[in-house]
C-alpha cells in the first residue's frame, strides 16, 4: 500500500485523435521519449509525472484530460467521494500491474480518477 507521499495527482491522461503525431508533439514537449508506446496507449514518465496519451479517449470515452489521484484505498475513497456527492462513472477494476483505477464526476460533472497501486 502506498504511503501519504505517493498521493496526489501524478497521472494525467490526454483523449488524442492522432496517437502518431500527439506521441511526437509529447516528446518535443517533455523531453523523454514514451516509457509505454502501443497502439492503444501511450504513457511518458516525466518528473514524477505520468502523461498518457489515449486514442480516440479508449474504452471510457475520454472527451478531455483527466486528473489522476493516487490513493491507498481506492474503495475507501470512492466511498468518502459518494457520501459527499460524486457520482462513480468508472468502477475499480484491474488495468494490470497491480494497478486499480476508477473515476467519478463532481455535480458539476468534471471527472476526477483514483488509482490505486497494490
Amino acid at each position: 500500500m502506498a504511503d501519504s507521499a505517493d498521493q496526489g495527482i501524478r497521472t494525467v491522461l490526454h483523449p488524442v485523435s492522432d496517437l502518431v503525431t500527439a506521441k511526437a508533439v509529447y516528446t518535443a514537449l517533455l523531453g523523454v521519449p514514451p516509457t509505454v508506446d502501443s497502439s492503444y496507449y501511450v504513457g511518458f514518465d516525466a518528473g514524477g509525472q505520468h502523461i498518457g496519451l489515449v486514442p480516440g479517449g479508449g474504452p471510457q470515452g475520454m472527451t478531455s484530460p483527466v486528473a489522476y489521484w493516487h490513493v491507498p484505498d481506492i474503495e475507501a475513497k470512492l466511498a468518502e467521494l459518494t457520501a459527499a456527492g460524486a457520482t462513480v462513472t468508472e468502477h475499480p477494476h484491474d488495468v494490470g500491474g497491480d494497478r486499480l483505477v476508477a473515476t467519478v464526476t463532481d455535480p458539476d460533472g468534471n471527472v476526477l480518477g483514483l488509482i490505486q497501486d497494490r
